[in-house]
């Protein structure tokens, strides 16, 4: 069996241990490396989204309406919760997507006042190249785990998330 080569995660949780050997620091050990990994993912994502013109929060909002299905449109207040935003925030993405020509607002037809965002043909064409080149990149960061332990990994976040997220 091969040595662990300790990473900079150990390297900082022995020295809390070191300065600090009254707190357990034990939980660095799994949530540094989650937003270490987090920061690295970031990257590799705006990377891909560079090819397609777009940055994350363009991709996020495009995306939304892109798994909606056809024919790919959702009120603002729906993209926001998708989102992760406020409602405020999502106006003004709106507004930038719509002046790039990757969405448009139409009107609701269940509502007059209401609005609902559609997706156009470019902002289709967009995502779909950016999802795909994410996808391969993100395929190869999980390779050096294999099938098996990639989907043992996805099942422990998804219980690290539940409290969060909770269910929907």
């Amino acid at each position: 069996m091969q040595a662990r080569a300790d990473d900079e995660v150990d390297r900082l949780v022995t020295a809390w241990a070191r300065e600090r050997p009254d707190l357990d620091a034990s939980p660095l050990l799994v949530l540094s490396r989650v937003s270490r990994l987090a920061h690295h993912l970031d990257r590799a994502r705006a990377e891909a989204f560079a090819g397609t013109d777009l940055v994350q929060w363009e991709f996020d909002v495009l995306a939304a309406l892109r798994r909606s299905g056809a024919p790919h449109e959702l009120s603002p207040s729906s993209l926001a919760s998708a989102t992760l935003v406020t409602s405020g925030t999502m106006t003004t993405r709106i507004d930038r997507l719509t002046a790039r020509g990757l969405v448009e607002r139409r009107p609701a037809p269940a509502d007059r006042r209401g609005v609902l965002v559609r997706l156009t043909d470019e902002g289709a064409r967009r995502v779909d190249a950016a999802l795909a080149d994410l996808l391969v990149r993100e395929r190869s960061v999980l390779d050096v785990l294999g099938p098996d332990r990639s989907a043992q990994l996805a099942d422990l976040l998804r219980r690290l998330l539940a409290p969060f997220e909770g269910p929907r």
